[in-house]
């Protein structure tokens, strides 16, 4: 037993470290690029390799399958593409088995990761998950797939370690990545000089979603609301930013909107990504609910959540739901922060008329930034480094 700890703790020191990662979509790209950051910091020749996206190959990873091909959201919608993706976890699993890698790195994804995961460790490769499953919030039965299939959780909120140590789960809190990414205070000028956007005029940006299905549900919807709010307030001008891959799509349903709405055909300025970058510049963002509207919050932002679905998705979403809010600014704060407009609720005159409310309210907005900063010290931590060092304990346990 002292020669194999020996032999994991000499492993755990090599530079040339072999890591699979899965990065199901745009936001696990993003977290997984700052995971390899601390990783190659680590183990300077590290070989990283698997189901990635565009801030991952900026660091060297190796795409197997690029992470848009898991990007799917809704129970129906992922039926619609379910073979497609059996086929790639199948392939997967056959290409680690061949070649093991030191660790398996699941990150989010969950009903992708944590079936893998669990066939992985059962062919004695480590396994580490980034990002806990919501169970907190919704589908709490995911505890006992998560004890049997990872090693070492890494959790970006700080109440899910205690959590999981009840269930026996080791886990380590390594704060929210973009909380050490997004500044604390940021600049909206700045960020509206980059944009070539008004100094003065008020701001919405629209975020409808990084997903086709969520731009489907939710593209025409937000543009009704910018058609109201622009009726309203015609000083209000719009950004938004396209997730790769989405801006045809969003183009399309502009050109028809502005056949009838001719008025907001230069009102509203489409960018390419920089979805960071709208947000600081806005004074309210028109959101829908994801990880969009933690970035929303670490901006400080006030924002109207909105979402959208399949009727049969929403109706199964429901059943499993444990808590009242949906929203993650929300979820922290364990109180409606933040107005939330799901399914039936999400009109385009509710949207509207609750975006126009924060400009009407300077008190409500002030209070607002106050818990949103405070909320962003919390989350704020040296994560690439917490994730390295929580991974080579793992490598030598």
């Amino acid at each position: 037993m002292l020669l194999r700890n020996v032999a994991l703790l000499d492993k755990s020191a090599l530079p040339n470290l072999r890591v699979t990662m899965v990065a199901g979509e745009a936001s696990g790209d993003l977290l997984a690029g700052m995971l390899l950051d601390g990783l190659k910091s680590r183990w300077p020749q590290l070989l990283s390799q698997g189901i990635g996206g565009p801030q991952m190959m900026q660091r060297g990873f190796h795409v197997w399958w690029p992470s848009s091909r898991l990007a799917v959201r809704g129970y129906v919608e992922v039926l619609r593409h379910y073979l497609g993706i059996v086929r790639i976890r199948k392939q997967l699993f056959k290409r680690i088995t061949k070649t093991p890698p030191d660790v398996f790195i699941g990150i989010d994804a969950p009903d992708f990761n944590l079936h893998l995961e669990g066939r992985v460790k059962h062919q004695g490769i480590k396994t580490v998950h980034f990002v806990c499953p919501s169970i907190w919030a919704w589908r709490p039965e995911r505890i006992k797939q998560i004890k049997s299939s990872v090693d070492h959780m890494l959790c970006i909120f700080p109440f899910e370690v205690g959590l999981l140590a009840q269930h026996g789960i080791a886990a380590t809190y390594v704060g929210h990545p973009l909380a050490q990414v997004i500044p604390l205070a940021p600049s909206p000028l700045a960020a509206r000089h980059k944009l070539n956007l008004s100094p003065s005029a008020p701001l919405v940006a629209l975020l409808p979603g990084s997903r086709a299905s969520e731009i489907h549900f939710l593209g025409s919807k937000f543009m009704e609301a910018a058609a109201l709010i622009f009726q309203r307030n015609p000083t209000v001008q719009f950004v938004l930013p396209c997730a790769p891959g989405l801006r045809p799509m969003i183009e399309n349903i502009c050109k028809t909107f502005q056949k009838s709405h001719p008025e907001l055909a230069h009102h509203i300025r489409l960018i390419d990504g920089q979805s960071h970058l709208a947000l600081e510049a806005c004074d309210v963002t028109l959101i829908a609910s994801g990880t969009a509207t933690l970035e929303a919050a670490l901006y400080k932002k006030p924002m109207v959540i909105a979402y959208n679905m399949n009727l049969l998705s929403w109706w199964i979403t429901q059943r499993k739901r444990l808590q009242p809010w949906v929203g993650l600014p929300n979820i922290l704060g364990q109180d409606f922060w933040v107005p939330e407009l799901l399914q039936n609720q999400a009109t385009p005159e509710n949207m509207a008329s609750e975006v126009l409310q924060w400009f009407n309210e300077p008190e409500r907005v002030e209070r607002l930034k106050t818990r949103f900063l405070d909320m962003h010290h919390e989350l704020r931590r040296d994560t690439s480094a917490l994730c390295a060092h929580a991974i080579e304990k793992v490598l030598a346990g």
